[in-house]
């Protein structure tokens, strides 16, 4: 079933266009439970990661060629109501400095654990009370390049939905599961999987690129300026350090994903091209 024709919106304070504003606040997204897609990249993603959306903004003004030939692709969607706005109606709406043209909204998810099964030597990434957007939706982006299993969100922070981790994680939010739990029943899940935590401090003196990740192995990151809650540290079965040889004494959250990931990644294929067989 292809969407209803269009409808047609003007005015920046047509109570539609407001009530779809209001979803770029936090609590307005928890309370109606949708958020908010924006970008031609990032709706293409959503669509290839089956999610239903449910409307679409569109404004010709802003429209790339890459935005014309997605729009038939949303509409073809069951549920999707298809408005057409002017430029001033849709950046009420937009986040971007320069926007696209197109965003749509969909239904928040929550997964459980309890959904989730383990494949053999899971990569697994925890992130532990992340209160940055742009960090969350990089790492987001590394987990999908570094094809981890699943990733979860832990303790007080960013929500996955916000608008710019949507876009900081380039649709990669919609590509594997992400799972927002509880600490506690986390490390039960996952001892229980006998899963290998493998702890960041800079107080450790194993450097990264030392410890090994073959079999099934989680990588846990915590906040910058506090780190991994003593929780974390306790259940970790290693700790390590990235090696720091400058005037600074830490990384950005997001590089240090990506060096251990990456890492990980480099002894798995090395590993696979060797012939050697782990568990």
């Amino acid at each position: 079933m292809r969407a209803t024709k269009r409808t047609r919106i003007d005015s920046p304070q047509n109570p539609t266009i407001k009530a779809l504003a209001r979803l770029k606040e936090r609590r307005q997204r928890e309370v109606k439970g949708r958020f908010l897609i924006e970008g031609v990249r990032e709706l293409t993603r959503a669509l290839e990661g089956c999610i239903p959306l449910e409307q679409v903004l569109i404004c010709p003004e802003f429209l790339s060629n890459q935005g014309r030939a997605l729009i038939p692709k949303l509409e073809q969607h069951t549920s999707v109501k298809s408005i057409e706005t002017s430029a001033a109606a849709f950046k009420r709406v937009s986040t971007r400095e320069h926007p696209d043209g197109v965003l749509a909204t969909a239904k928040s998810w929550r997964t459980t654990l309890n959904a989730l099964t383990l494949a053999r030597n899971s990569l697994l990434l925890i992130l532990d009370g992340l209160e940055k957007p742009g960090n969350l939706g990089a790492l987001l982006r590394t987990a999908d390049a570094t094809n981890v299993d699943a990733v979860f969100i832990t303790g007080t922070g960013t929500d996955i939905f916000n608008p710019n981790v949507v876009r900081a994680s380039m649709g990669s939010l919609f590509s594997r599961p992400v799972i927002i739990t509880d600490t506690l029943e986390l490390i039960d899940f996952l001892q229980a999987n006998r899963v290998e935590l493998i702890a960041t401090s800079p107080g450790a003196d194993l450097p990264y690129w030392d410890e090994s990740y073959l079999g099934s192995t989680a990588i846990l990151l915590g906040t910058e300026h506090g780190g991994l809650t003593p929780a974390w540290l306790a259940a970790a079965s290693r700790q390590v350090s990235i090696p720091m040889q400058g005037l600074a004494d830490s990384l950005n959250v997001a590089t240090s994903g990506a060096l251990l990931l990456y890492e990980v990644l480099r002894q798995r294929r090395s590993a696979a091209k060797a012939g050697i067989i782990w568990s």
